[in-house]
This record gives structure tokens, sequence and C-alpha cells, in this order.
């Protein structure tokens, strides 16, 4: 009893400092310093119009994002939503009128038509998680009722080196995570921020990116940056995992609802961006495994045949990811869908090039959502339901990662109906589907020609983007 009253009243002065913190409703005017990187400038998404009626997406921030706006007042029976994350968020290669925020909208007024909704689109070509929570911070200043959050396959766009991170042993920053749930912990850190600059990361290595996206696809050459190296992969992977439980903290102290989509990926219908050896593999292997690729061995008799040969190539190259995607190929054309699948899988997390969501980050996705009693939808589990042999390939994807128009619209319909299960949506309209799909084919029709045209010309740019055919030089450090 002794050892226990030593212990309270060693930790009395911190509950004090708790208790009197959370009976002010302190907040700190610096969210969780990210230790991994930070920013040269962050501007605001949002900026008051000049009537002063309507919060607008600022012009700065263009080609990026697409314009979209809101009510500076928000009216009294107003629903007002978010939606964050990258080019698929935004509707690419088409735009934001055919992206699932538009559908979801026009559904909640199908739904309930008595309420004022507003869904606002706030997806940015390229964004990585880290980019999206400042965008998060501001947000929330806006009386948000509902965020959704739909990324995880920008994460490898942007060159970071995590310097600071490799330095660091992992259980500190577990640690830092752990204690950041506590106001006594953020108060002090806060102090020590406003200090020092930069918390955790005080260090000349700590990276600062610039305050606009700069993929390395953007430029030419820009395979040649992705080479094999696990660790940063491995970094990557953490930091992902650190947005979403910052943007999951940020959520749940405003006391404002986040949905996390889990994001789908085209298995069958895209190669591998970037194969590579690694050194461990003979030279004769690479040799036959480029034979193979070039078509200098020869056609083979059959599908079982070539089989059997990618197999046999696939034990000597393991990590060589257009091996198990060509063998996935192979037999899901011999109808064997569960291991196709799971070559295709195979393929996606061995690419040099991840333009796709690994598998540890769906999983990030899921862990988060467990660790802060979060809702998700499955989009991936749904498209993978649809397709055949459970594979999503071209019928929902119209390239790598973004959906076709009708696959947006099944995304706004399974929010719609997370939202009803969520109590977040009273259906007052039972026939409300029938209706939403009639405005659909009425958005569709109203929409030209030049629509369309302008989404196969990107699709096209994105195409030779992801293959590494951009002609744009570097700008040098002194231009940016």
């Amino acid at each position: 009893m002794f050892r226990l009253l030593a212990v309270a009243i060693g930790l009395s002065p911190f509950v004090a400092i708790e208790i009197a913190l959370h009976s002010i409703s302190w907040k700190e005017t610096n969210e969780i310093h990210d230790p991994y990187v930070g920013f040269s400038t962050v501007r605001p998404l949002f900026v008051l119009n000049d009537a002063a009626t309507e919060y607008e997406i600022a012009e700065t921030r263009y080609p990026l994002f697409r314009p979209d706006s809101f009510l500076s007042e928000k009216p009294a029976d107003g629903f007002r939503i978010f939606c964050l994350g990258g080019s698929t968020v935004q509707g690419r290669p088409y735009s934001t009128e055919t992206s699932f925020s538009s559908w979801l909208e026009m559904a909640l007024r199908s739904a309930h038509p008595g309420q004022h909704w507003e869904v606002v689109n706030c997806g940015g070509v390229s964004y990585a998680s880290y980019r999206l929570v400042p965008i998060l911070k501001e947000i929330l200043k806006y009386d948000p009722d509902l965020i959704i959050l739909y990324t995880g396959h920008n994460e490898f766009l942007e060159d970071r080196t995590y310097e600071v991170v490799k330095r660091q042993p992992g259980w500190l920053l577990s640690f830092h995570e752990r204690l950041s749930h506590f106001r006594t912990y953020r108060f002090f850190r806060s102090l020590f921020v406003q200090h020092n600059g930069s918390g955790l990361a005080v260090s000349a290595a700590y990276q600062i990116l610039p305050a606009e996206v700069e993929a390395e696809l953007d430029f030419q050459n820009g395979l040649e940056f992705y080479q094999r190296d696990d660790r940063w992969r491995e970094g990557v992977v953490s930091h992902f995992e650190f947005n979403l439980n910052q943007m999951a903290r940020m959520s749940g102290r405003a006391g404002i609802p986040l949905i996390l989509v889990n994001p789908v990926s085209n298995l069958r219908g895209t190669a591998p961006f970037k194969s590579e050896f690694r050194q461990t593999v003979p030279m004769e292997v690479r040799q036959q495994v480029d034979s193979l690729a070039t078509g200098q061995s020869g056609p083979f008799a059959s599908v079982i045949e070539e089989s059997e040969r990618l197999q046999e190539l696939l034990i000597l190259a393991p990590d060589y990811a257009e091996l198990p995607y060509r063998l996935g190929q192979c037999l899901a054309a011999q109808n064997q869908w569960k291991v196709a699948h799971e070559l295709f899988i195979r393929a996606k997390d061995s690419d040099i090039c991840p333009l796709r969501m690994l598998e540890s980050m769906h999983g990030a996705i899921f862990q988060t959502a467990r660790k802060y009693d979060l809702p998700v939808v499955d989009v991936r589990a749904y498209f993978e339901e649809r397709s055949v042999g459970g594979i999503p390939g071209d019928q929902f994807l119209i390239d790598h990662v973004h959906p076709t128009i009708y696959g947006h619209q099944c995304i706004a319909e399974l929010l719609t109906q997370k939202m009803n299960q969520l109590g977040l949506l009273e259906v007052s309209n039972p026939n409300w589907i029938a209706d939403w799909k009639q405005v659909c084919v009425e958005r569709l029709e109203s929409l030209d020609f030049m629509y369309f045209q302008r989404g196969e010309d990107r699709l096209r740019g994105l195409q030779r983007w992801s293959r590494g055919a951009i002609r744009k030089k570097r700008p040098s450090k002194s231009d940016r």
C-alpha cells in the first residue's frame, strides 16, 4: 500500500494537469508533429470568395485539385461531407463531375430530399496520406459532419529518405504515439515544439518536402528512381500507418465521424511497372527470363507448357515481379482462380515501382479501424466479389487503380449504405435508388463529348506517366 501510495503521489501532478486540460477543452495549436517529413510551406486549400458566401478551392491549387465549394454559413439543416484522397477521389482520368463524391451527393439527395447535403471533393492528384494530414487539419475548422478517406496508392510517388526515422528505434516512435493520447504529453510537447521547431525530429537530416507534389514519374527517366530498397519500402509503409493513426486521432478529438475506404487495384489487367532481379540471381537465370520476356525462347505449344516454364523460373527468381504476373495470367486462362489471385497479389507487391498499394497497407487500414473503432467501406472486397474469379480487372477499373465511371457509382452506393447503417442518413424516400439512378443518367447525358474526350486524353497521359515515358526535365533545386 505504501508503494502504491508513493506512485499515486508521484503521478498526481500529471493527473491534475490532465484533468485541468480536459476541463478547459484544451487543444494544441499544432497537431502531432510528423517525425518523418515536413513541408516548406502549407497553403490553405480553401479561400473565401469575394462575396463571402462560399469557401472555394484556391485557384493556386489547380490543376492538382478541381473546383469545388461549400457555403460559408452552414444551413441549420445542412450536412457537410469532405472526401479526402488522391486522383481516385477526384475522379481521374475524368473529373469530379463523375467522381464518387458527386454520385454520393446525388444519392443522399435522393434518399433524403429534406436535408441540405454538401459533399466536397478534396482529391489531389498524386496526393499521399502525409499531404492529406494538413488538409484534414484545415477542413476540421469548417464544421464538417463526416470525413471520408480514400488513400493508399500514392505513397511511393515522392522521394523521402526516412533518415531520421531510421536513426530512431521503433519503440521510441511507438512510445510517442501511445503518449500522444494524453493531453498532458501533447501540452508539454507543443511547448517544446514551439521552442525547438521540430519535436522528435530535431535534426539537420529531417526532410522538408516542397509545398506541392513532385512525383518522380512527373519527370524524365522517372522509373530510374525506383530501385530495390526494402528499408525504404518499410519506411513508406510505417509512415502510411502513422498518418492513418494521426488522422483518426484528429477526427476523433474533433468529434467528427471518419469513414475509411479500402481501395481497389487492377490486378489482372495491369502488369508490374518495373521488375528487378535480386543480386543473388545468377546471370544465366536472368538471361532465361529476358529471353522469355522478349519472345526469343520461342512460342509455347500450350498454356500448360508456358505455366510449367514460368513456375521453374519463379523458383529461381522469386522476386522478379513479371514472372508471377505472367504465371497468374496463364493460370487464370485455365480457370485456376485462387492460385492466380495469389500470384497477381505477389506480382503487385514485388513491383519495384509500386503504384498500387501493398498488402501491408491494406492491413494498416483495418488495423487503424480496429484501434479507433472506425467503419470501413471495403471497395476492394466489393469489386472482388463481382469480378471474374474474384480478381479485379478492366471490368471495374479503367487503369491500374482508377475505377470506371460505373465503379465510382458503386462506391457512392456503398458509402450511402454505410451512412445509413451508421445512423448518419435517415432514408425518407423508399424509391431513392431508382430516383438516384435516373439522376445519374441525366448527369451523364448532360456532359458534352469533350468531357469524355478529355478523360480519354488524360488516360493516355496516365499510361505514359506510369510507364516512365514523361519527357519533362526535372527542375533544379534553386528553381523549386
